[in-house]
């Protein structure tokens, strides 16, 4: 069974809420930060966002519209 993984319902981990809890300066926290996250993480940007979202963090300066 060596498929993808699939993210698209998946819940962030505990380490991850962390670093998003810790990474976010007075509930606010770049897009270039939360995409560097999930690339340090190995997860989609989705998975980061989740955890924004989970935490009332909001996610700002967003480039691509990820998020």
């Amino acid at each position: 069974m060596g498929g993808k993984r699939d993210y698209t319902l998946e819940e962030p981990s505990s380490e991850i809420m962390e670093a998003v809890r810790q990474a976010a300066l007075g509930g606010k926290m770049t897009c270039t930060l939360a995409r560097k996250l999930a690339t340090d993480f190995g997860v989609p940007p989705r998975v980061i966002g989740r955890a924004c979202d989970r935490l009332d963090i909001k996610i700002h300066s967003c480039e691509l519209g990820c998020f």
